[in-house]
């Protein structure tokens, strides 16, 4: 259609994310928009044609219009010249209230998918507090564990304690996750500053999700502890849920 750049051009002035899909529908009921013309050098054949038997076969009855009348293909009938801005007045009568819905109805659903977005950042902070807490009993246990099978294999021999509080130490240093920790907050409070902006945020909400994910990822890495890796787990299905539920974010 010749006006589809020009609808294209006007939903995306207020669309800027995302697939939208535009469906017209034009009817005329009337045939005000057809024009007969006539093939003129058709026409003077078959009067030339219609002359030469009326003189070779010295007919008496003149050619007339009728005649040349009966010879239906001499007449071309077409679509009349649209009026382009006439035409774009009644498109855009109807698309602007549409795209105005559209836009009146996606900001309400955003506030819907803040408030759900922010309940599950809220969900997983608490996960996360969780793992914070966790994180010095794990090494506690490890060292406890550490030192019960150490005393299992010297048994009345004493061990030597500075060894076994420097490999506490190198095993802490493993597992350490303050600086994750550390960056998953941010990544939250960051993600409340996003979701009271007024402008696009899908794209920054696709990049934080990314970062959060990489962090959870290396802290589950990290602690191979069985009460974190399901809480870990947990994180993650939120994760994929505030994934998804940002797909539907300008």
């Amino acid at each position: 259609m010749y006006l589809e750049d020009k609808i294209k051009e006007n939903v995306a002035s207020s669309i800027s994310r995302g697939k939208v899909e535009v469906f017209l529908y034009v009817e005329n009921y009337t045939s005000s928009d057809k024009v007969i013309t006539v093939d003129h050098v058709l026409a003077e054949n078959y009067y030339n044609v219609l002359k030469e038997l009326k003189e070779t076969y010295e007919l008496r009855n003149d050619v007339g219009i009728s005649d040349l009348a009966r010879f239906s293909d001499i007449f071309v009938t077409r679509q009349q010249d649209e009026d382009k801005d006439k035409a774009w007045e009644m498109i855009l009568s109807c698309l602007k209230p549409a795209v105005e819905d559209f836009v009146a109805m996606r900001i309400r659903e955003g506030e819907r998918l803040k408030e759900n977005l922010l309940e599950r950042a809220d969900a997983i902070k608490a996960l996360v507090a969780q793992i914070k807490e966790r994180s010095p009993e794990m090494l506690a246990e490890y060292e406890a564990k550490l030192r019960a099978r150490i005393d299992e294999l010297l048994g009345d021999f004493k061990a030597d304690e500075g060894r076994i509080l420097t490999e506490v130490d190198v095993m802490a240093d493993k597992v350490c996750i303050d600086e994750e920790l550390v960056r998953l907050n941010s990544h939250f409070e960051e993600l409340e500053k996003i979701l009271t902006l007024s402008e696009p945020v899908g794209r920054k909400l696709d990049f934080l999700v990314q970062e959060i994910n990489r962090e959870t990822n290396t802290i589950g890495s990290k602690c191979q502890d069985m009460e974190i890796t399901k809480i870990v787990v947990e994180i993650k299905s939120e994760i994929e849920k505030i994934r998804e539920q940002i797909q539907n974010i300008e």
